[in-house]
């Protein structure tokens, strides 16, 4: 083994030892916090909020360390977006906290309870998860919705950013341990790792003795990797390749509206529209207006498309599986919605998918065959949101089919157990 060879192994088991830590304090942290009273879980809540307002200028001057340390890197307009903060996001942030601490417990809610024959009582109970492993890109705010969720629905987090959001998570993690010591609670409850270390990632996903949980958030590199090395459950946040299919019945007026919506409100999160499906018998009529209203947006498409509206790009093979998180656009012209449908279970990565129109059998047809996470109606896809669902915030939009899909609030962050009360019963 060279020497350099050597360094790397000792510095590898290094960050292995700290991230062991880290899981270690997590799972001590953990007990405390499942026992923590709800009162208690608010109080940490309300008091991290504060702690965001009050500290909001520091917060703004680490992150504008983090988007000048991305500058001249290449990194598009939406990578930027999302990294960027300002006053009103710290603002929903702390918010978000607040509406999070209105929210009823979801701990030691009863789930079912039945009684036997033989007289013994069985219930079943939701209790929190454990230790969650949060690895997410970017996003800084996505600490601190992570870090309130999983404080009330009493689970531990050792949270993991981009190294591009490093200064803001610190900041943001920091309010949320004045939040927990307000409460009498511990402050590992929530913990960052704070490496740049790529290892350290990979030694979480190994950290089965502490993690219950992992929860990755991020592009389709980081849910390949996690995929690969996890040795810990995971809860997988795929990419959105969100369609929305106008429909020959649909009210065109309505349509580009909440399509303009889907596509530019935010180009960079997740539930933006992508690719745009569109029934033949009204793409004459309804594409030229449509990119009027979409402006500077590119859309691409098939020569089909491009002899309606000269202003679209041809398409190839990849776009239609592209996420593009830009203001990039792709259409496909379809005969009807069973075409429709075909084309987007076939391309779409059943996070959320829309149709517009005004005719309420295929509506319904649409809800009920299209198998995504989330699946709406005459509304724009940036309202798949936790959120927007009422829920306060959100880890993440599960689009697996194990434990919790879509928005994942925190109902979706706690698991069961069974109680059975008896009188001396003894099986035969």
């Amino acid at each position: 083994m060279t020497t350099r060879q050597t360094t790397r192994k000792i510095m590898s088991e290094t960050v292995q030892d700290y991230v062991n830590e880290l899981g270690r304090k997590a799972r001590q942290a953990a007990g405390a916090l499942a026992g923590a009273t709800t009162e208690q879980k608010n109080t940490a809540l309300r008091a991290t909020a504060k702690a965001l307002r009050e500290t909001m200028p520091a917060l703004l001057d680490a992150n504008r360390k983090d988007v000048e340390s991305v500058a001249g890197k290449g990194k598009n307009a939406a990578f930027i977006d999302r990294l960027v903060l300002d006053a009103g996001r710290i603002e929903a942030m702390a918010s978000a906290l607040e509406q999070i601490a209105d929210l009823p417990d979801p701990v030691g809610r009863k789930l079912a309870r039945f009684e036997r024959p033989n007289g013994l009582v069985v219930e079943r109970i939701s209790v929190p998860i454990g230790v969650i492993a949060m690895v997410y890109e970017s996003r800084p705010n996505v600490g601190a919705d992570a870090g309130a969720l999983c404080l009330k629905s009493g689970n531990a987090i050792i949270l993991r950013g981009g190294s591009e959001s490093l200064n803001s998570t610190r900041q943001i993690v920091a309010c949320l341990a004045a939040g927990l010591k307000a409460a009498g609670l511990p402050e590992d409850a929530v913990q960052l790792v704070d490496t740049t270390d790529r290892d350290a990632v990979k030694f979480l996903l190994h950290c089965a003795d502490y993690v219950d949980l992992v929860i990755p958030r991020g592009g389709k590199g980081l849910v390949s990797l996690v995929q690969r090395e996890a040795r810990v459950p995971t809860l997988l946040h795929l990419d959105g390749n969100v369609h929305t299919y106008i429909h020959s019945a649909a009210d065109l007026a309505k349509a580009t509206a909440v399509v303009v919506n889907a596509k530019l409100r935010r180009t960079g999160v997740c539930g933006a529209t992508e690719s745009l499906v569109v029934d033949r018998a009204i793409a004459g009529q309804y594409l030229p207006g449509l990119l009027d209203a979409l402006g500077a947006c590119e859309v691409r498409g098939e020569a089909e498309s491009i002899a309606i509206d000269a202003r679209i790009k041809p398409a190839s093979d990849e776009d239609w599986d592209t996420e593009y998180l830009d203001a990039i656009l792709s259409v496909k012209l379809v005969d009807d919605a069973a075409e429709a449908m075909t084309f987007i279970e076939a391309h779409s990565s059943h996070h959320t998918d829309a149709i517009i129109t005004e005719d309420s059998e295929t509506a319904a047809a649409f809800l009920r065959t299209i198998d995504s996470a989330v699946v709406m109606h005459n509304a724009s896809t940036q309202f798949s949101d936790g959120g927007e669902f009422g829920m306060g915030a959100e880890i993440g939009i599960a689009t697996g089919k194990m434990h919790a899909r879509g928005p994942v609030g925190l109902e979706q962050l706690t698991i069961y157990k069974y109680l059975v009360l008896g009188d001396g019963q003894t099986r035969p």
